[in-house]
């Protein structure tokens, strides 16, 4: 090895005592060994105080950078299919963007560049943002539920191709409350949506289509009027004579209501043959009917595209675990779609009396000793499950089978 005029010229002592006082940064040793040194390099003048041998700085790791022939080392390259290495790939920085949705303005967030925008949630603002959004090429677009507020946005953005996902709005402030910002603006949940998105990187999901989510709306509006019907009808019956006249009246406007919902349903499933076929299947379990059938094609179409643990937690009928050490606490279902799961209470209520297979296995989990709401849930699931698998495979209702399941 070849040295440089430098090296050849700098004492021994100087070599040594370079390394000495790196080896006490790089390992925090007492300072004493290191004043020692000094003290005796100031008694020899002589002695040069640098060194051209290249320390390491405390606290940082130096890569090692092997031969390109050989793969030893915890840092090999692993090529991937597409050419690139894997470091490659963990370096490229992913866009995510967090749009906060307001009944004015679209308030937009984008990392990892922690940019920030706003535009007017009109048509215009909505053209202006999918016009900015497209040369960014983002991985995920994260907005939260409003309640149907974000729905003209998201529809926007899919026939625009982009990547986009509504998430759990308490999910996305538990992580805020997680990371810090416990304050609240349109400006900071913008970039709470997109440092959510950017950290815990919730998968893309089927957005329905526009019939789909005509059909969701017609069936929510449905029930809305079958809630006020019954209100009206429980005032009726503590109400005088006098009043009780007055209430007749939006009653009767009710039934009407309640009457053409129910045909305008009836019209959108005969229009599509894949639902017409889809309600057919569903309609032929006992147990099952029309509302039940509908709510699944508005609110579910996952069904039959995930396994029966993942329909089960998605609906909100699988129990989950509260344990903590010894603690074996109770476990209960919790979350889910809430419109489902009231449309499968009803159906597996039916279901325990008139449906074969539902009726023996509550039965034998009542046996077992479980509540009779336990067995209800427990029955519910075990409907949800057949339902599941008859979608998968195209097949309608086949008892013999179904007791299989």
């Amino acid at each position: 090895m070849v040295k440089t005029v430098a090296q050849r010229f700098t004492p021994p002592s100087a070599c040594l005592a370079s390394r000495l006082c790196a080896f006490a940064n790089c390992t925090r040793m007492p300072c004493i060994l290191e004043l020692w040194y000094m003290r005796r390099m100031e008694r020899d003048r002589s002695i040069c105080l640098r060194s051209e041998e290249t320390v390491p700085e405390p606290g940082r790791h130096v890569p090692h950078h092997p031969s390109p022939n050989s793969c030893q080392g915890h840092q090999a390259r692993m090529f991937t299919r597409s050419g690139y290495t894997q470091e490659a790939a963990r370096q490229t920085p992913l866009v995510v963007v967090g749009i906060a949705v307001s009944n004015a303005r679209l308030d937009v967030g984008v990392r990892p560049s922690d940019e920030r925008t706003s535009v007017p949630y009109d048509a215009h603002g909505i053209t202006t943002l999918i016009a900015q959004l497209t040369p960014v090429q983002p991985t995920r677009i994260v907005l939260e539920a409003t309640g149907g507020l974000e729905r003209p946005l998201v529809r926007a953005l899919v026939d625009a191709a982009l990547p986009v996902i509504v998430v759990n709005p308490r999910q996305v402030r538990d992580c805020a409350k997680a990371t810090g910002p416990w304050a609240k603006t349109d400006v900071l949940d913008a970039q709470v949506l997109a440092r959510f998105g950017e950290v815990i990187r919730p998968p893309l999901r089927v957005i329905p289509d526009a019939q789909t989510q005509e059909l969701a709306a017609l069936l929510a509006r449905r029930r809305q009027v079958l809630a006020m019907q019954g209100a009206e009808q429980n005032r009726r019956d503590r109400a005088p004579a006098r009043v009780r006249k007055r209430i007749e009246v939006p009653l009767r406007w009710l039934r009407a209501e309640l009457a053409r919902l129910d045909a305008d349903l009836d019209e959108m499933i005969q229009q599509s043959p894949l639902w017409r076929e889809r309600e057919d299947l569903l309609q032929s379990v006992p147990g099952i009917g029309p509302v039940m059938s509908r709510t699944v094609l508005a609110e579910l179409p996952e069904l039959g595209l995930l396994n029966r643990k993942q329909i089960a937690a998605l609906v909100g009928v699988a129990p989950f675990n509260r344990d903590s050490g010894r603690l074996r606490g109770h476990r209960a279902i919790w979350g889910g779609r809430a419109p489902v799961r009231r449309a499968l209470y009803m159906a597996a209520l039916v279901a325990t009396r008139w449906n074969p297979v539902i009726r023996v296995f509550y039965q034998r989990v009542r046996t077992a000793g479980k509540a009779p709401k336990v067995a209800l849930v427990a029955a519910m699931r075990k409907l949800l499950t057949m339902l599941n698998a008859m979608v998968h495979a195209g097949t309608p209702w086949q008892p013999v089978v179904a007791q299989d399941t």
